[in-house]
């Protein structure tokens, strides 16, 4: 028998994209399924774990193109964020933005720089704080971290929706028609973005490139012409400043109210964890390696700069025009400049023509602002939970998890009745939970990496994202109330298909060492019998009584070889696994098979399964029943990895081959 005959790698199997078949419902049913699940086995084998095969460090796209996907999110903002911060800092605003530029430059653009560094496959700083927690906490600390980026991203969708409605709504030729149908708008653009994504997304970085370009021309033609109308009127700056002193005194109170009011202008970071995880989208170098793609990683820091440079230049300039140019009251809800304040100038200084352009251009990009965040849904989801067990196969796929994605977003806008104001602390709270994690995690690694620079710096900024985030959640829990939900959610689903799919053959190739295809080649033209020992003292006594007692209660023959195989449990927390099987002879005279997994019965019947592939006998199997309650013994099984072993191997065989005439035997005595 040939020893490569023992490196055989199986895959799950998946519904081919392409389906003959006539017109009959089956066929339909069948062509729709192919098409939901279109490109899984390619999208599976780019996903993290041993059996991933690592995409090419080489394709992609300039990283200014990916720049105006990312951008879609944040530079869209300049739609709301000049509003916002004129209502929580009202004649502050201009010293408030300020503060937050400060931030976002010295603080927020270094901790990703560095998270692009550490994780440049997308994963962002949720990859780089696992590899910190092992077993069943760290999967659970993935999975919250998860639910914070659902509330990110989902929310995301939604608000930008919804600011899109709002800026159509209130566009004068529309607002007779379109005033009270804010719900029903906003579900029409989140399903129109929906639709984008289940058509394909090869041409959305053009219409991204496009759409960033024409926002950031016409807001650069309102900003301009506000700064002139300013520097024309010669009492506005003084008027402002007297009213400025008077309201708030000296300027160290100023500063420090500026300091205070920060948390509340959050949502101007939002672009960071996005930029992170649209990095797999930028084209590498020719020395790049998928194991180091410095190429990727050099246009992602570039991404990241130019876009933050470019968004402080505008945060600045659009919070001092808007704040000196329009009064206050109409930052107020139901106010003209309430979550379109740079939009009010355009009509205002502008023209209706003109107007009516900057509406179309910002209400465009703010609905596409959700394709950004779905790109860094279906990026990041996907990499953790189909690999936890924690979602279905099909979870691969893109065109389903758009489905459960624009599903979730349809829930979201009709429960909050497609109110900007209403969904924005759960944006914050998300946004600032994953700036947060990204500002701890590089400080572990620069600690861990024993730059103690880098570890002080990072550690200020840490402190300064934990105190943001904290007031924010005392000021707005509604927030952190909407982020459970999702985490709750995340993990109800995930626990359920983790149930569901407990008795799934889960692992993903088997190999061979030399002696264990020896062992194989010398018994594979007799009758192949295992036994399943649990390793213990390992000496002479255990084997020999071992053996005794399997052949007794079973009738084998004394001269009928026998192969002790034993499973050593690694992390029972892990759901995919590949098994290196090692032979040895043990004390002389006993041959063993031994292997790691995650779990005895899933390693044991895939064992038996490739044993048969190769030899092309059916193996037996013989244990012993386990002592103990059944749903004991399940707990066990599900939380870590043992358990009672031989009813949940026969289980997984089951499952995984329908024929019973090509099942391996199992036997218990």
């Amino acid at each position: 028998m040939a020893g490569d005959l023992f490196a055989v790698r199986r895959e799950y199997p998946v519904v081919s994209s392409t389906s003959g078949g006539g017109a009959s419902d089956g066929g339909a049913r069948h062509r729709l399924r192919g098409w939901l699940l279109a490109g899984l086995t390619d999208i599976a084998k780019r996903q993290p774990g041993p059996y991933a095969e690592q995409e090419s460090a080489h394709h992609g796209r300039p990283w200014w193109r990916v720049m105006c996907l990312t951008g879609l999110d944040y530079f869209s903002t300049l739609g709301y964020q000049p509003g916002i911060a004129a209502l929580a800092a009202g004649l502050l605003s201009p010293l408030a933005t300020v503060v937050l530029v400060v931030v976002t430059l010295v603080g927020a653009l270094p901790v990703y720089r560095r998270v692009a560094e550490e994780s440049p496959h997308g994963q962002g700083s949720i990859a780089m704080l696992e590899r910190l927690l092992t077993f069943w906490k760290g999967k659970l600390f993935v999975l919250t971290l998860l639910g914070f980026a659902a509330t990110d991203f989902l929310i995301t969708i939604t608000l930008s929706a919804a600011d899109a409605t709002a800026h159509l709504v209130e566009n004068p030729h529309f607002t007779s028609t379109l005033h009270g149908h804010e719900v029903a708008v906003t579900l029409v653009l989140v399903g129109l973005l929906g639709a984008v994504f289940l058509k394909g997304f090869t041409e959305a970085i053009g219409i991204a490139v496009v759409l960033v370009a024409a926002y950031l021309l016409l807001n650069a033609v309102v900003v301009a012409v506000g700064l002139w109308h300013i520097c024309t009127a010669p009492h506005v700056i003084p008027d402002w400043s007297h009213a400025l002193v008077a309201e708030r005194g000296s300027p160290l109170v100023m500063i420090g109210v500026a300091l205070v009011i920060f948390p509340k202008l959050a949502l101007g970071l939002s672009g960071f964890e996005t930029g992170v995880a649209v990095m797999p989208h930028i084209e590498g170098k020719p020395g790049d390696t998928p194991e180091r793609p410095a190429g990727r990683i050099q246009g992602a820091r570039k991404l990241l700069t130019t876009a933050a440079v470019i968004m402080s230049v505008f945060l600045i300039t659009s919070s001092f025009i808007t704040t000196l140019l329009i009064p206050q009251r109409e930052f107020e809800p139901g106010g003209a400049a309430n979550g379109r304040a740079l939009a009010y100038l355009a009509h205002e200084y502008l023209g209706s023509a003109f107007g009516s352009v900057y509406d179309a251009s910002t209400i465009a990009i703010l609905w596409f602002a959700g394709a950004s965040a779905m790109a860094g849904l279906l990026n990041l989801m996907p990499r953790y939970l189909p690999r936890y067990g924690m979602a279905p196969h099909w979870a691969r796929a893109v065109r389903p998890m758009v489905l459960v994605f624009i599903a979730v977003a349809f829930v979201v806008t009709w429960l909050f009745k497609a109110d900007v104001d209403a969904q924005g602390g759960a944006y914050a709270t998300g946004v600032l939970v994953l700036i947060t994690s990204a500002a701890i995690a590089v400080t572990i690694a620069a600690r861990r990496a024993r730059q103690r620079g880098w570890t002080i710096g990072f550690g200020v900024i840490a402190v300064i994202f934990l105190y943001t985030t904290a007031v924010n959640v005392i000021e707005r829990p509604d927030g952190v109330k909407i982020g459970a939900c999702f985490i709750a959610g995340i993990l109800a689903v995930s626990l359920l298909s983790r149930v569901a799919r407990a008795f799934e053959l889960r692992v993903t190739s088997v190999t061979f060492d030399p002696l264990a295809e020896r062992f194989m080649r010398d018994t594979a033209h007799r009758r192949i019998r295992f036994i399943a020992n649990k390793p213990e003292r390992r000496d002479l006594a255990e084997y020999r009584e071992k053996q005794h007692q399997i052949r007794a209660d079973n009738d084998i023959p004394s001269e009928d070889d026998i192969i002790f195989v034993e499973v050593t449990v690694a992390d029972p927390s892990e759901f995919e696994s590949e098994l290196q099987v090692c032979g040895e002879v043990v004390h002389g005279r006993y041959r063993v098979l031994t292997l790691q997994s995650a779990t005895i019965p899933n390693a044991l019947a895939a064992l038996l399964l490739w044993v048969r592939d190769a030899t092309g006998q059916r193996p037996h199997i013989y244990f012993e029943w386990t002592e103990g309650h059944p749903l004991a013994h399940f707990l066990r099984f599900f939380l870590f990895g043992q358990g009672e072993v031989a009813p949940v191997t026969r289980e997984v065989l089951r499952e995984a081959e329908p024929d019973r005439g090509r099942r391996p035997h199992v036997h218990v005595g």
